[in-house]
């Protein structure tokens, strides 16, 4: 049902990760456990409720001030949300470059 992936994304595994996974039809989600919104970014706050209305199959990243908390808590949202694929952003808001960009590969490179 799920494609495997690890307990954790860094912000660049995030970013290359959501272009693919949008490219296949799989939703990507930047969850604030924190009420603290990433700057420069598209982000929802943490709501079970709304969160289970989601595509099968999608995959929710929680992210908190330093990434510990919610790597803390990450089999919690697991048992929380069986139909999709959840994991933790590595350093949380804290380690985000709101400036940092994916560059798309030349051809001629």
């Amino acid at each position: 049902m799920h494609k495997e992936f690890p307990n954790e994304w860094t912000q660049e595994e995030y970013l290359r990760n959501k272009i693919t996974l949008d490219k296949e039809g799989i939703k990507v989600l930047l969850i604030d456990t924190i009420l603290n919104p990433i700057d420069h970014t598209d982000t929802q706050v943490y709501n079970p409720v709304m969160l289970q209305d989601e595509p099968e199959g999608s995959v929710f990243v929680f992210y908190c001030d330093s990434g510990k908390a919610t790597m803390d808590r990450l089999q919690e949202y697991k048992k929380k949300f069986p139909k999709h694929t959840c994991l933790s952003l590595k350093g949380g808001r804290g380690n985000w470059r709101k400036y940092f960009q994916l560059l798309e590969k030349n051809d001629e490179q």
